[in-house]
């Protein structure tokens, strides 16, 4: 293994030097976890989120669905992408955590109403548009878990800490970012 390699994983806490080869520590037994494309996380359309209908979740909303929609379906996601950066790069601040918590439940109490499929993609590019247009930025994530395969789609703080979000979420690894502090131009 190359020295500056050995040394960073040293650092970081992924190699511990012994002097002799020693044996990984057991797992944790833990139940396997069921397939999910996001919605176990949060059950996107089965769990009414109490407060009232907001028009701009709405039109946030609306902005995904057509983002998503129109056009060739195998470039939906890149599309996607394309105009949460484009939401991101025109923000002035982060958003607190209330005010990110406050988006991300009025997208859920206003997509109970839709006729259309929203889940976690859908709701966390909503979250992160709504709060664009207000000119606030959080972080935009997907992320992927492992045995089995799971995808989810979610929106932290700038902090790192997670916006209406279960805590299973940090069993993500977050595979795309929009909107972390390494992204913006000074």
């Amino acid at each position: 293994m190359p020295q500056p390699l050995a040394g960073h994983l040293i650092r970081t806490g992924a190699l511990r030097p012994t002097r002799e080869p020693t044996p990984w520590d057991a797992p944790l037994p833990a139940p396997t976890p069921a397939a999910s494309w996001g919605g176990a996380e949060h059950t996107a359309g089965f769990t009414r989120v109490a407060g009232p209908f907001s028009t701009t979740a709405a039109v946030a909303l609306a902005r995904t669905w057509s983002i998503t929609r129109i056009g060739r379906r195998e470039h939906a996601m890149n599309r996607l992408i394309r105009a949460i950066e484009a939401s991101s790069s025109a923000t002035c601040r982060p958003a607190s955590p209330a005010e990110a918590s406050e988006a991300v439940l009025a997208v859920r109490r206003t997509a109970w109403h839709a006729p259309v499929r929203t889940a976690c993609l859908e709701e966390s590019a909503a979250a992160t548009f709504l709060l664009g247009s207000q000119r606030l930025s959080v972080v935009w994530c997907h992320g992927i878990a492992a045995a089995p395969v799971r995808l989810h789609a979610w929106v932290q703080t700038v902090d790192g800490n997670l916006v209406a979000e279960p805590p299973s979420t940090r069993a993500y690894t977050p595979a795309l970012t929009i909107g972390a502090r390494h992204q913006h131009r000074l």
